[in-house]
């Protein structure tokens, strides 16, 4: 499942299951992992003098700022340009790709300015060029840090504008109806197996030049050449979601090129959790937040009447994917588009009033409404390309970071097991990542995250209740981060809380951003609103 939010109508891997929906180099660069092995600290050291190579190379070339092309969507005065980055730091004069970053310059005066905040919003798969959105639109949570820093995006390795890859045509990924990703039968199993299996083959034959580079360490490189070619000696860096693992990974390799960095919404970062056992460890907090959702929803039952109890408005769900299984809805969406559309209620408070109301339309009789949430958009080229290549990113990044169990066996056996209790995203998560159970590259040992010499506090901000991300990958990182604060936004759930209304967080990431400062002590926060219908 993708560490940041669904995509609205997100598509089906194939047919296996739901889509859940980067001057000199200023400082030393981190020894290797103790750990590691020779061969392994022997790459390291190549990479870590590639790295130094491109961002010498890239703090001469710079930036060349223009107005960003019309069909990209960003208005003036954002700005756009690219990068150049090794495909392989390793050979850091062999194959260079090209990296599409965007800005818009801080709001204050020049003496206010503290130089420039990349953002990365998770995924992997995810594109940060929207984040200057949030100073020409006048988000008013970002309104004073935009007076001191100027807000860039990028899209990673492999995402979007950069390099972009494939794994199947993307007319194929987002048509409907798909298999139910709940199994009734071992049949049921080989299918989806033989689906993942081609997916990973598809793949390999559409992208197989990159897919041995698409790796978070990479990313992490990348990111520390877009940080030379903006003229940065040191990083300020937000990264949400799968942006968190992104910024640990830099931290750790990186750690005295950092000046500021937040992390929102914590992946745990240990190597035991990256990324099989933290897919399974998402699947049980996602039911408990469902169960959330669905209490909340048996609160306004006079709004939707969808029941006055959780295990009534839970009857109703198993009712309406009962009757996409046997007859897809306007004949588009069965039980996978469903879970689709219905996931971002456990992902996102700003989503629970918009998935109740379809749902209470639906149950009052108009299928309509719901047809048009879930059902994906074959006319939408455009949007089904770029949910195609985020799946894609998604799988290349996930499977190449680190070393996925191959026996069938031992995946039956923990999928089966976590159904019993936590039936609402178990299997279509397990058939989403299973594409890395067969993948045609190597895969790589994670990196051990620490803190390394010179790593500033780092500022994590999580909430207790998180479906994502679970709390405790934000306490793991806290353990490891030397010198870092923990906000945590109690009996809160919602994945990505910096963008939320809540004083209690919104003025201690504006004091960390401008001024460095930080609470003596961890902080509790009582959670942001609810929302109300």
């Amino acid at each position: 499942m993708r560490f940041s939010g669904p995509k609205r109508r997100a598509a089906a891997l194939g047919s296996a299951g739901v889509l859940v929906t980067a001057t000199l180099v200023a400082g030393a660069i981190s020894a290797p992992a103790a750990s590691a092995t020779a061969d392994t600290r022997h790459g390291q050291d190549r990479e870590a003098r590639g790295v130094a190579i491109a961002a010498a190379r890239a703090a001469k070339t710079g930036i060349d700022w223009q107005d960003c092309p019309a069909d990209w969507g960003l208005e003036k005065p954002i700005q756009c340009g690219w990068v150049s980055v090794p495909l392989d730091y390793a050979k850091p004069y062999g194959k260079q790709i090209e990296l599409a970053v965007d800005r818009v310059g801080n709001t204050g005066t020049k003496a206010e300015r503290q130089g420039a905040l990349l953002y990365n919003p998770g995924g992997p798969g995810g594109s940060g060029l929207r984040f200057p959105r949030r100073v020409t639109t006048k988000a008013p949570v970002w309104a004073n840090v935009a007076k001191a820093y100027d807000f860039v995006g990028f899209d990673p390795r492999g995402v979007g504008k950069s390099a972009p890859i494939s794994c199947v045509d993307p007319q194929e990924f987002v048509k409907a109806p798909k298999a139910d990703p709940v199994p009734d039968s071992e049949a049921d199993k080989l299918a989806q197996r033989k689906l993942a299996r081609e997916y990973a083959e598809g793949c390999h034959e559409r992208s197989g030049a990159m897919l041995p580079h698409m790796t978070t360490p990479n990313t992490a490189r990348d990111l520390d050449v877009i940080r030379a070619a903006l003229g940065e000696k040191k990083l300020n860096f937000l990264g949400v979601s799968y942006g968190t693992y992104l910024g640990a990974v830099y931290g750790t390799l990186f750690p005295g090129h950092v000046r500021r960095m937040i992390v929102d919404s914590v992946v745990n970062p240990s190597r035991e959790k990256i990324w099989y056992e933290a897919n399974l460890d998402q699947d049980v907090a996602f039911e408990s937040r469902w169960k959330d959702w669905q209490d909340w929803v048996a609160r306004n039952d006079a709004v939707f009447h969808l029941g006055t109890t959780r295990d009534a408005v839970q009857a109703k769900w198993l009712e309406l994917r009962a009757t996409a299984k046997k007859n897809p809805i306007g004949g588009v969406v069965g039980p996978a588009e469903l879970i689709s559309f219905f996931q971002s209620a456990p992902y996102y408070d700003s989503s629970w009033v918009p998935v109740a109301t379809v749902f209470s339309k639906y149950v009052a009789g108009d299928t309509q409404a719901l047809v048009d949430a879930a059902a994906p958009d074959l006319t939408d080229t455009a949007g089904n390309a770029s949910a195609e290549n985020g799946n894609a990113v998604y799988t290349a990044v996930e499977c190449a970071d680190a070393k996925w169990p191959t026996s069938w066996q031992k995946w039956d056996r923990d999928n089966t097991r976590l159904h019993q209790d936590h039936p609402f995203m178990t299997w279509s998560n397990a058939w989403m990542n299973l594409p890395c159970a067969t993948w045609p590259v190597k895969q790589r040992t994670p990196l051990d995250v620490r803190t390394g010499k010179g790593l500033p506090p780092v500022l994590i901000v999580q909430a207790e209740r998180d479906a994502a991300t679970p709390y405790g990958g934000a306490v793991e990182l806290h353990q490891r981060f030397k010198g870092s604060r923990l906000i945590t936004e109690k009996d809160a759930g919602s994945h990505g809380v910096t963008g939320l209304v809540n004083p209690c967080i919104n003025t201690r990431v504006d004091s960390y951003l401008l001024s460095g400062e930080l609470d003596g002590a961890d902080v509790t926060c009582a959670p942001h609103a609810t929302p109300k219908p």
